[in-house]
């Protein structure tokens, strides 16, 4: 249902600049600490050290005042197990435990965001409650709102508005929104920042760093640097108090990914935003967990998530430039059926080695190549260049073997990350701080994923994007690991060229020309050569099992037509056959390929043929098969000298025979 809409030139005087919203805002920025925030609003964590450490008690009472309620929650827990009262006081515990996260502010509020998006981790009732930590929060008076609102942008909500809904549509951890129009017309979201919201996160931050500091000193088995992790935190959370911040992110976020068909980004309204105000685009849309009601608009709630993974393994493994924050209040599923991000005031990036290394570590994942993933685990910074690698291999061996089971496709991120946790204390593993990020981000996009669909697993819809990668990403990186994965003992392994050509099929810009064209392009280059060599190999090997199984059947039915035995079919044919099976599977999974067109790769022949590579490829193929040929004559030769001879010193001719195979 529309939210009602309030003409702003209909209202009164006092309410936008009147004597009581100007005392809340004094009152409101009394308590601030403006005078420690640094210019560039970035944080600082050495400022803000040296502000709190001379106020002692603000710190002390403030950690009394998150402590205590946890404390009486725990007990009132113990209390309800104690008197056989856990299930009938369940409700009044999840709404206790919400208001404790609401009353304790931003920072926690977030915790609680990401527990909401936890199934598997929450019971219902509790799910049900941090749901509403999402946008439905406690909202601040609209008196301050409208100051904000002047005090950023230089007017009078009303010389900016023509309308704007009376109350706030949505209230989240760090602002509230309200519904509006501008004087030209266009529906708008303006989001307006907390009130003494600065005061409250540097706080916090102060007691979390210290907290973490304490434990990452005293606790030998922690060996993760919690500081650092704390710090990236604050640091994203820091950005996403500074709306302008958030507003490029959202431009840079569209650059990116908005060109994809089922993407929308919203567009920001510049002259209409500062710090504290952000004005964008208003989007209609219905909450992606909102499953009954996206289902009734005809759109297919899996697919959008299905959707989400795609771009989230974009953001992560393509640009770097990845949204940290995909909870259900931050994702819309839009009338036309596209997914609709709303939220970007949590980014992050990936730098490119950090990228290349992650879908590395899938494959070497994918080929159970421990002693390679354990080297991956030193490139991405879990484990130092000076580790001894040598007992973590069998060790990773023991937890991925027991998780895969038949195949990758069929775990879930969590699964993962669980398992990887039974042997980071073993072991001296850290966690890089840039890491904490993604595990957030995935497991919430999960969290939301098996809320709509227990049974899905993100693996499985994320490695048709990574298949896809390995076949066109032009970086050495990714040649190297589709080397890796194609190619065992000097064996070119077609099943996995065409598991990789099944899945990357899947994935949504899939572009068969594309792929064909850098193949041939990396296959005819200087970097192609020993792939050119181990393709000559391979092509030698199968056009003699073809020749050599062809003369077979045709020996074998001459045989029979003359009443000669048959001979048994040699093992190395029979036990071969499947690489031309998986030859000819590769050439049906290409015919089912969108964009496929048999024509367009004949016209390729001529040019092929003309390069010199491939002139060289074609003359190494008839040496080798030259070279073969040549080989079982002689050794066929030399057998039938050996054969014994009939006593007067000739060689005893056998009868009529045909050969059963060169």
């Amino acid at each position: 249902m529309p939210q009602p809409t309030l003409s702003l030139d209909s209202l009164p005087e006092q309410v936008s600049l009147n004597s009581q919203s100007q005392l809340i805002s004094e009152r409101y920025r009394e308590e601030s600490v403006s005078d420690a925030i640094p210019d560039n609003w970035r944080y600082d964590p050495e400022a803000i050290n040296d502000y709190y450490r001379q106020r002692p008690i603000e710190v002390i009472g403030r950690f009394f005042k998150i402590i205590i309620p946890f404390i009486i929650f725990v007990v009132s827990l113990r209390w309800d197990k104690i008197t056989g009262k856990s299930a009938q006081h369940e409700k009044r515990r999840a709404i206790q435990l919400r208001e404790i996260l609401t009353e304790l502010g931003p920072a926690y509020i977030k915790i609680g965001q990401a527990l909401s998006t936890r199934p598997d981790l929450v019971a219902p009732t509790y799910l049900e409650e941090l749901t509403q930590l999402q946008d439905q929060l406690p909202a601040f008076p609209n008196e301050i709102a409208y100051r904000f609102i002047e005090e950023e942008l230089g007017l009078p909500p009303e010389q900016i508005y023509v309308e704007l809904s009376p109350k706030p549509i949505a209230a989240a951890s760090l602002g509230q929104v309200y519904k509006g129009r501008l004087k030209t017309g266009e529906t708008v979201a303006v989001k307006v920042q907390r009130p003494d919201l600065w005061r409250r996160i540097t706080l916090d931050i102060y007691i979390m760093r210290g907290l973490a500091k304490l434990v990452q000193n005293r606790v030998k088995r922690v060996r993760s640097n919690l500081v650092a992790i704390t710090d990236e935190l604050a640091a994203r959370i820091f950005e996403e108090m500074n709306y302008l911040q958030e507003a490029r992110n959202a431009e840079q976020f569209a650059e990116f990914y908005g060109h994809m068909s089922e993407i929308y980004v919203p567009s920001i309204y510049w002259q209409y935003t500062g710090r504290r105000v952000l004005t964008m685009e208003w989007i209609t849309g219905t909450k992606l967990t909102n499953i009954k009601e996206v289902e009734a608009q005809g759109i297919d709630a899996t697919h959008l998530v299905e959707v989400g993974v795609e771009c989230s393994l974009r953001q992560l493994l393509e640009y770097g430039f990845f949204h940290a924050d995909p909870h259900p209040g931050n994702l819309l599923a839009m009338p036309d059926g596209r997914l609709a991000y709303l939220d970007f005031g949590m980014m992050s990036n990936i730098k490119p080695y950090q990228r290349y290394g992650l879908i590395q570590a899938v494959v070497h994942l994918v080929n159970r190549d421990f002693e390679a993933l354990a080297q991956d685990y030193v490139m991405l910074e879990f484990l130092s260049p000076q580790t001894d690698l040598t007992p973590i291999i069998p060790a990773l061996g023991g937890v991925f073997d027991n998780a895969l089971g038949a195949t990758v496709a069929e775990l879930n991120f969590k699964s993962i990350t669980d398992q990887m946790s039974a042997i980071m204390y073993e072991f001296p593993f850290k966690v890089p701080a840039y890491y904490a990020l993604i595990i957030r981000s995935m497991v919430t996009l999960e969290g939301i994923a098996i809320n709509i669909d227990p049974k899905f697993k993100v693996l499985s819809k994320a490695y048709p994007y990574i298949a896809k990668r390995l076949l066109t990403d032009p970086s050495q990186e990714l040649r190297t690991s589709l080397r890796d994965l194609l190619f065992k003992d000097d064996s070119f392994r077609w099943n996995r060229l065409a598991n990789l050509l099944r899945n990357a099929r899947m994935s949504q810009d899939y572009d068969f020309d594309k792929i064909l064209n850098q193949a041939l392009d990396y296959l005819l280059s200087d970097r192609g050569a020993l792939i050119r060599e181990k393709v000559v190999d391979e092509v030698v090997n199968a056009v003699d099992l073809l020749g050599r199984r062809s003369w077979f059947n045709f020996s074998t039915l001459v045989r029979e037509q003359v009443g000669l035995a048959v001979n048994e079919t040699p093992p190395e044919l029979r036990d071969n056959s499947q690489n031309l099976e998986q030859i000819k599977n590769i050439w049906e999974i290409l015919q089912d390929t969108p964009g496929f067109d048999p024509t367009a790769v004949i016209s390729l022949i001529p040019q092929i043929v003309t390069k010199a590579e491939t002139q060289q490829m074609g003359q190494n193929i008839a040496r080798g098969l030259g070279q073969k040929i040549a080989a079982r004559l002689i050794r066929n030769l030399l057998l039938e000298e050996k054969s014994p001879s009939n006593g007067s010193g000739r060689i005893e001719s056998s009868r009529l025979s045909l050969p059963s195979a060169f």
